[in-house]
């Protein structure tokens, strides 16, 4: 079970506005914020995903082949994530849509370049 995960940014305010808006529409809120990062969870004690500036204060890069899915309760839902994304001037990487198998995703980059998924599996 993965505990959390985090994305480098180089701009942590910006990167914040970002994931506020886009969480919510999964209903998560932040659970902590530091110096250098900032978590969001839809429960408390749940999984995570931040955002950090890297402490070795070198710049933020997106790691290749990386991705974070995010769980969808829907096919709207994934939809409402992937249409936020885009309009918070995220970068499409596939649209959201039905898959194989029952998958159902929609696939963006945030604004530092970090591959994310929105995803529904009936």
């Amino acid at each position: 079970m993965i505990a959390y995960v985090t994305l480098g940014t180089n701009d942590l305010s910006r990167a914040a506005a970002f994931y506020d808006q886009l969480l919510a529409v999964i209903g998560a809120n932040r659970v902590w914020e530091f110096e250098r990062s900032i978590g969001w969870s839809t429960s408390s004690g749940g999984p995570t995903i931040s955002v950090i500036k890297p402490y070795d204060a070198k710049p933020a890069s997106v790691g290749n082949g990386m991705m974070v899915s995010l769980a969808a309760k829907s096919e709207a839902e994934v939809d409402a994530l992937y249409r936020k994304a885009i309009e918070l001037g995220g970068k499409d990487e596939g649209a959201a849509g039905p898959r194989t198998g029952g998958y159902y995703a929609g696939y963006f980059r945030d604004l530092d370049g970090n591959k994310l998924c929105a995803f529904y599996e009936k």
